[in-house]
């Protein structure tokens, strides 16, 4: 059996087994709204992270510069900016990256699974690729705090006065969205498009007020502005790009978020109302700076007539709000594909919506990134400071899927070394550059998402070297059903009427959980399902492909149900599938037993650094159970313990 990424025997998550598979016709929920509606939806969804940072990143990027740019160097910035854009997200993510999709799936995970089934072992690009989300983690803590600070700071405009209470206020807001989260996004979340829209005809009417006012800036759009900054700069040009870089922060999430929207809407809501918004709005910014607007306050806030002002801010704290309800959201569905492949404990996930798969609440995830962002906004206080710590993690996963991108258009285009080098190198040297340049920020907060990505990668490692020790403890003492079959008949083993689901990852050998079972109780039910729970590679398996039906004896089977990385197994949908395969057991009287190990340090032989094993076995004892992760019954389930080395 192969597994996810080349990494040795079996990927388990408690009794979910997690292997590679050949690609199969696949049954994944249909878009079945017109692309119009899909296009509303994919605003909402898919833009609030790149659709806000106006209003941090010309102010970030005039501070680095020193303050009141001449106009060449102001040119140079919108340059900058109008090119970053075009080179990041229109020709990389929406013209390259976003055409490798595993079954219609994006995000670095989701590429590392499609990379991971073309062989055996592949350590390199499972690091690059759960490095890759790690980093995402440590982004989606800081995203929500720069975006609703930056929001709120245009206050200190409108009111002076009340200064002192923007980091309170955005404190408020903050908590509001992470404790409104087990509620759902059902409702709300019809909402998004629609506002999302308006905010972006709004943020390109105001960028056009301020070309009209100064039509010259848009000479800026010529890419030999860009040049003269970063080459005439020194080090002032090259810390440029690290502010630079902010105008793109958001481009990740167009790849993660394609499975939910589809790529015809990302790019239809791309090029036909965002692009051209923020270019326009990053315009108008500019045009400000060449009258010499006061860079003290928010620029983007300048372009607004007073009396409009106070409307403009609680937009924009609506769409920083909507922009932070994405990253949630999408570490949630993250943490899912992580459960799924086998690189993370099982977690209680909520389903917040029966129309929507994507529509779920994670709680212990919830309540880690309300805390670290929380702290975040009180920790650093203002916008510009956090805009220190922003951008090194961001950079860091798109060199890391630039990586992943060039294996792609080798062993998927099969493109020759030369024109894969060409156009990867290209978006390397970019992205490099981007890393660069951030990497100035580490000193000055840039530490902060790095030592979170450091620690969350660190425990999915664990996690997964743990798994594949308790595998390899309880491979040394299986024993093949036909030894087992014989001897339980040898024996005479008692059989107690009802029916029995042994839940295993076992899909060859006997359970391990039926041996301890008989150990204990020295009987067996009238009828024996052993059923395994396989997590494929791909994000959703065929209806027709979804359950295999063995029968080993009479009365003894074994199914194995497959699902994808995007699916949540539901134990009663494949009972019932199953009997259309012939496993015509009655379900009248079922029990269901699950294993449940406890580790322990192994005394012979090699065995996991103490501390290791002290963190996986925390993270075992406090993961979500088997039954509640499989939907079982809860008064229908019996968990039998038993202690392994490893």
């Amino acid at each position: 059996m192969g597994t996810v990424g080349g990494t040795l025997g079996e990927v388990m998550s408690g009794n979910v087994i997690v292997e590679n598979a050949a690609p199969v016709p696949v049954a994944r929920p249909r878009m079945s709204s017109g692309l119009a509606a899909l296009t509303l939806t994919a605003l909402g969804v898919v833009f609030g992270d790149i659709g806000t940072s106006p209003l941090y990143t010309l102010k970030t990027v005039v501070a680095l510069a020193g303050g009141h740019p001449a106009p060449p160097i102001a040119l140079g910035l919108l340059s900058l900016l109008v090119w970053t854009l075009i080179i990041v997200t229109c020709i990389k993510y929406v013209m390259f990256v976003m055409r490798v999709d595993n079954d219609g799936e994006g995000g670095i995970l989701a590429l590392m699974s499609l990379l991971g089934v073309k062989q055996a072992k592949r350590p390199v690009i499972v690091a690059v690729g759960l490095f890759g989300a790690a980093l995402i983690y440590g982004d989606g803590a800081i995203t929500p705090a720069i975006s609703v600070l930056s929001a709120l700071e245009g206050l200190e405009i409108a009111a002076p006065s009340i200064t002192h209470y923007v980091l309170p206020m955005a404190v408020v807001v903050l908590l509001g969205l992470f404790v409104i989260q087990p509620l759902g996004t059902a409702t709300i979340g019809r909402l998004f498009g629609p506002v999302m829209t308006l905010w972006f005809l709004v943020i390109g009417a105001l960028g056009v007020y301020g070309v009209i006012q100064h039509p010259s800036v848009l000479a800026g759009l010529d890419p030999r502005y860009a040049a003269h900054a970063l080459l005439t700069g020194g080090k002032t040009g090259f810390l440029l790009l690290g502010g630079v870089f902010l105008c793109v922060t958001g481009a990740e999430a167009l790849y993660a978020d394609m499975g939910h929207v589809g790529v015809k809407s990302i790019r239809l809501a791309w090029f036909g109302l965002v692009f051209p918004s923020l270019v326009l709005n990053y315009a108008g910014q500019t045009g400000l700076l060449l009258d010499g607007a006061k860079i003290s306050d928010n620029i983007f806030y300048q372009l607004c007539p007073a009396p409009l002002l106070l409307p403009l801010i609680g937009l924009a704290t609506i769409a920083t709000v909507i922009a932070s309800q994405s990253i949630i959201t999408g570490a949630f569905s993250m943490t899912r594909q992580a459960i799924q492949l086998g690189w993370c404990p099982r977690l209680r996930i909520t389903q917040t919506s029966r129309k929507g798969y994507g529509q779920i609440y994670v709680g212990a995830v919830n309540w880690l990134l309300m805390a670290v962002t929380v702290a975040l906004a009180v920790g650093f206080g203002k916008s510009d400071n956090l805009a220190a710590a922003y951008g090194i993690a961001v950079s860091l996963t798109m060199l890391l899927t630039t990586v992943l991108l060039f294996i792609a258009m080798r062993e998927i285009w099969h493109w020759n070394w030369l024109l894969a080098g060409a156009v990867a190198g290209f978006f390397a040297v970019v992205d490099a550059g981007f890393v660069a340049s951030n990497s100035l920020k580490i000193a000055d907060g840039g530490w902060v998402p790095l030592l979170l990505a450091l620690m969350v990668w660190s425990l999915m490692a664990i996690w997964h070297r743990g798994t594949l020790a308790v595998n390899e403890a309880l491979q040394i003492r299986a024993v093949p059903i036909a030894q087992f079959l014989s001897d339980i008949a040898a024996r005479h083993v008692p059989r107690v009427p009802g029916t029995a689901i042994f839940l295993t990852r076992e899909t060859v050998a006997t359970p391990p959980v039926v041996l301890w079972h008989l150990k204990n109780n020295r009987a067996l039910h009238e009828r024996v399902i052993a059923m395994s729970c396989v997590t494929q590679s791909i994000p959703y398996v065929a209806a027709d492909d979804r359950v295999e039906v063995q029968q080993l004896a009479p009365d003894f089977w074994r199914l194995i149900a497959h699902y994808g990385f995007m699916e949540r197994p539901d134990v009663a949908l494949v009972l019932a599938a199953a009997q259309q395969h012939g496993c015509t057991v009655p379900l009248d009287d079922v029990t269901y037993y699950v294993g449940h190990e406890s580790v322990a340090h192994r005394t012979l032989g090699p065995a996991m650094p103490r501390w290791q094993e002290e963190i996986y076995g925390f993270m075992a004892r406090n993961a979500a159970t088997v039954a509640g992760f499989l939907s079982l019954p809860r008064d229908g389930v019996v968990e039998i313990g038993r202690i392994v080395e490893v």
